[in-house]
């Protein structure tokens, strides 16, 4: 048995070279087998992979392994894991060039335990010659390129997604032409149509997450799978928007836009969600535009739900799409309402229940507001404003009310009138103090 040698690889040593922190460190261990992996004390993890949990780091160690498609989808290989798979045969069957770097680590053994390190510090790798990049992995990195190691790529949809989420963490790159090429086929092929949605889910919410998510659409539209994956997004570039209050025209550009403010506002994954799905009812169909009666805010909450079901997106991203999908155009206009009416849009919002979900529903507004060109850096006086209005709503003492009412005889819904005409009167004052200052 050839003796264990261990490598650092992948997105830890791209992000060192990078001079980015890592974040987390991926080991591929050569010439062990699993019985081996797991007397050293690893821990092992799933069923369909040789990987293994080092058991005080919880970092990842993979037995390096060949693979070979068997059938449709990311799930359709066979994996040969075994201590004569070498590192560069492991290194192959990675998705691009800049993921397929390595460098060795030192390990010491004491009583059964094992210790892994790296072996050189990242600043000293170039200069020691302690990089092993078999497939032009730092000529890309240099280049800002992403291409694929080899024909292989085509064998997992999922690599589509990679791409176009690391190309929102890293905007200064762009993709090969062979590679998009590549991926267009895979599309083409109906490849992609075999992901499963929670995988669909998972590489999505990272890219929304990362600094430009306009840039993860741009790849995912170039290369045609915006349309299979997400169908409701990709109609509408080219739908028009009203000129007088977006100057950039496109549904699909401000929808953009809209996605990188929400980055440089930093925002949840919530509010990014929202946003994403805030103007769906502004596309169409595939059986045509729905009813025009429901305006754009109501067909955008339908079609919501069965993108929210296929993609099975978690429920406090669900809820607060709806929200935004049905309100984000009255809290636009809010400058414009009474206090009966600001209440009415409380109670819709489930404010009074809900008040941090409510602030989120803000932000996501402002991103919309200002994901627009030439309002970059714009103010929302919405946002800060119905945060007051919620304030006011909130200062009403109910339970004084509704005690005060129950002694004097008065019950059931004439209890909630006088909360609610209560509340209305706090927004009012509110107002009144706000337009005076």
């Amino acid at each position: 048995m050839p003796e264990m040698q261990i490598y650092l690889v992948g997105g830890a040593v791209r992000d060192a070279l990078l001079g980015l922190p890592i974040k987390d460190r991926d080991w591929v261990v050569v010439g062990a087998s699993p019985d081996e992996m797991t007397a050293l004390g690893f821990v092992p993890v799933g069923k369909d992979f040789p990987v293994f949990l080092h058991p005080h780091t919880h970092d990842e160690f993979a037995l390096a392994r060949t693979e070979r498609k068997t059938a449709p989808g990311y799930r359709g290989f066979a994996i040969h894991a075994a201590p004569d798979v070498t590192l560069e045969e492991d290194l192959a069957r990675r998705d691009i060039t800049i993921n397929s770097i390595a460098t060795s680590a030192s390990y010491t053994r004491d009583r059964g335990k094992i210790d892994v390190n790296i072996a050189i510090p990242p600043e000293e790798w170039h200069r020691a010659g302690a990089l092993i990049d078999p497939f032009g992995g730092l000529q890309d990195l240099a280049a800002k390129v992403f291409r694929h190691v080899s024909p292989a790529f085509r064998e997992d949809p999922v690599r589509i997604l990679r791409v176009a989420r690391l190309a929102a963490r890293f905007a200064d790159f762009t993709v090969a032409p062979d590679t998009l090429a590549l991926m267009r086929e895979m599309v083409d092929s109906g490849e992609v149509d075999h992901l499963v949605p929670e995988r669909v889910w998972q590489e999505l919410s990272t890219g929304l997450m990362e600094p430009q998510p306009s840039r993860m659409f741009a790849v995912l539209r170039n290369c045609g799978a915006l349309r299979r994956l997400v169908p409701e997004v990709d109609r509408l570039w080219g739908v028009a928007q009203r000129a007088d209050y977006h100057p950039e025209i496109d549904t699909g550009v401000h929808l953009m836009m809209v996605l990188d403010m929400c980055a440089r506002l930093q925002t949840p994954l919530p509010v990014r969600f929202a946003c994403l799905c805030h103007d769906l009812g502004k596309g169409t169909t595939p059986a045509g535009i729905l009813p025009r009666h429901l305006g754009h805010e109501g067909r955008s909450a339908q079609l919501l739900r069965p993108l929210c079901e296929r993609l099975r997106v978690p429920n406090d991203c669900r809820e607060l799409a709806d929200v935004m999908a049905r309100e984000h155009g009255n809290i636009h206009r809010s400058s414009s309402l009474d206090a009966a009416a600001l209440m009415r849009l409380l109670e819709r919002c489930d404010a009074l229940r809900k008040p941090a979900r409510f602030a989120d529903i803000l932000l996501a507004c402002e991103c919309d507001a200002r994901g627009r060109l030439g309002f970059h850096d714009a103010s929302y006086p919405q946002r800060p404003r119905l945060l007051h209005v919620l304030a006011a709503a909130q200062s009403v003492a109910t339970n004084e009310i509704a005690a005060k009412a129950i002694a004097a005889g008065v019950t059931g819904q004439e209890v909630g009138e006088l909360i609610q005409r209560a509340r209305v009167a706090a927004v009012q004052t509110t107002l009144q103090a706000t337009e005076m200052t």
